[in-house]
């Protein structure tokens, strides 16, 4: 239950966060102006950083307790956070950025107990760095990976995706490894970024600023250095491979600076992001690009996690090189993106999407399909306790209310009770399944959220509507949770069903949604089901 309650606030605390915000950031100025090296048109508050560490600093205060790795960790990233947020509205000079990104790194190294002493079979056996080498080289990491990730930030959705990928994988890793302060921390910090990226896939109502970007930077770096430090089956250049694009793009522009005969620190539009677009590829096929080399990183870092230094900092090396050397044969050659097949197949895309035949189908499946599956999770549970039954009663009061009395609260009060209940009856639901549950069954059903997924996004892709969820790279990430995260191999993941319970809570939030928006304020239909689900969980824990 605390992971999934972490999930939830942190989740809900961002999104209830972020008009707050933003009314603030637009009256005190911290806009992101568009100049010459921005790809967006219009000024955009930078203010989800602020609501992002908000949405984790709550659920992690309230069930972390009595770790000083954790409270190092939070102090420092307060410290990042109110740097960045300074700078988002007053644009500090880079001496004072990195003189807070300095403070916060020491903090942990010295309060928290953080070092790089081990790099493993790199080093001959049982040797450990000694304090006056160490301390530099963790001060180094930090700080460098905390400017990496914000140097990430240049299209919308990009560090937040990349830094959700890199969470998932940490956050299961620290809960195989019995670290549970760190993997409550990834998964607040996984909520906080997915209710962010409600706002910030292109085209983005919202930036998360220097505050968000710094503040996910300093805790990826920290919170897997903690992890991979000390008394620990895992590889200690696991966090190479989890953070493997930040890096890589980071080193690679000051190093291609550097042979220009210009500072590494100058500022330019040189980063893999740039290039892609120079390439021919649109906004979001470059995110969506990105996406997909992080996936290989972090993929690697959970396979690999138990194998030699030597195989990891070549299987990045060789990788990096791979696509470094994919990036300067297309820059000699002047390769660019045809665009010509991509238009051909756009246009009988198109050809369907006039006709109506494809969003007809999706939509049907979508709108069937989805009120079936949850309650057919009703169902699922062996056991459901009377309190549960009597929150459910209190979510169909409300929204019988609103249906006959306020019709205009309808929309918002199904929402409230379809986002309070799904976790709930998907949490008490998987690892507690009624007997007539075979193996078969199981799988099939489990099959059904990848499948459902799927009609979700072709749904998106061809809809009509011109406001609300659109399709954006953020949709490979709903993927991947759905389909990747519960069939890793890997034994523990059934057998605890954290991956499952992600993936299917994630999945249902982001259909719901998008068929709510689909529908377009005629909710009856919904609403009718949503009330059967809620009747079948009073009856079942009533009587």
């Amino acid at each position: 239950m605390i992971f999934l309650s972490t999930l939830i606030l942190s989740i809900f605390i961002t999104i209830a966060l972020v008009p707050l915000f933003t009314r603030l950031a637009i009256k005190v100025r911290a806009m992101d102006i568009p100049d010459e090296r921005k790809v967006h048109q219009h000024p955009i508050p930078r203010s989800g950083g602020i609501a992002m560490a908000l949405g984790v600093l709550v659920p992690v205060i309230f069930w972390v307790h009595g770790d000083e790795f954790i409270r190092a960790a939070l102090i420092g990233t307060g410290i990042v956070v109110l740097f960045g947020f300074i700078d988002d509205f007053k644009n500090l000079g880079y001496k004072t950025k990195f003189a807070g990104q300095v403070c916060a790194a020491l903090i942990v190294i010295f309060y928290g107990g953080v070092k790089i002493n081990c790099l493993g079979m790199l080093l001959p056996d049982g040797f450990l760095l000694p304090d006056w080498f160490a301390v530099p080289l963790t001060l180094l990491a930090i700080v460098g990976v905390t400017n990496a990730v914000n140097l990430a930030d240049g299209l919308d959705g990009l560090a937040g995706g990349i830094c959700i990928l890199i969470f998932i994988c940490m956050s299961y890793l620290a809960y195989r490894c019995g670290n549970i302060a760190i993997a409550v921390v990834s998964v607040a910090v996984i909520g906080a970024i997915f209710g962010f990226l409600r706002f910030n896939t292109y085209p983005a109502s919202l930036f998360m600023g220097d505050s968000g970007s710094q503040f996910l930077g300093f805790l990826a770096i920290t919170l897997s250095l903690g992890l991979t430090q000390g008394h620990t089956p895992l590889s200690p250049l696991v966090p190479l491979l989890l953070l493997g694009f930040p890096v890589l793009d980071t080193l690679f522009v000051m190093m291609e600076r550097v042979a220009g005969g210009r500072s590494p620190f100058t500022a330019d539009k040189n980063h893999f992001h740039h290039k892609l677009i120079r390439l021919g590829f649109f906004h979001t096929e470059a995110v969506f690009v990105i996406y997909v080399i992080q996936v290989f990183f972090v993929t690697s870092a959970f396979i690999f996690r138990f194998y030699s230094e030597w195989f990891l900092l070549a299987l990045y090396v060789i990788f990096s090189g791979v696509i470094l050397s994919g990036f300067l044969i297309a820059d000699r050659t002047g390769w660019q993106l045809r665009r010509r097949e991509i238009m051909i197949l756009k246009g009988r895309l198109q050809l369907l999407k006039d006709k109506n035949i494809l969003i007809k189908i999706s939509f049907r499946i979508v709108e069937s399909g989805l009120p079936a599956l949850l309650i057919f999770t009703c169902f699922l549970p062996a056991n459901i306790h009377q309190y549960f039954s009597f929150l459910a009663l209190g979510f169909m009061g409300l929204i019988i209310v609103t249906w006959l009395i306020k019709k205009e609260w309808f929309g918002n009060a199904l929402r409230l009770s379809l986002y309070l209940m799904i976790p709930v009856i998907v949490y008490i639901g998987e690892p507690d399944m009624a007997p007539w549950m075979n193996e078969n069954l199981i799988r099939f059903y489990n099959l059904s959220f990848g499948v459902m997924a799927v009609f979700v996004i072709l749904t998106l892709k061809f809809t009509r509507r011109k406001k609300g969820f659109k399709t954006t790279p953020m949709d490979f990430l709903i993927l991947f949770v759905a389909l990747v995260v519960p069939n890793l191999p890997d034994p523990h993941i059934h057998s605890y069903h954290l991956g499952l319970l992600a993936a299917k809570i994630i999945v249902l939030f982001f259909s719901f949604e998008v068929l709510m928006g689909e529908l377009r304020e005629k909710f009856n239909r919904l609403g009718v089901f949503t009330l059967a689900a809620l009747g079948i969980v009073v009856v079942r824990g009533l009587v």
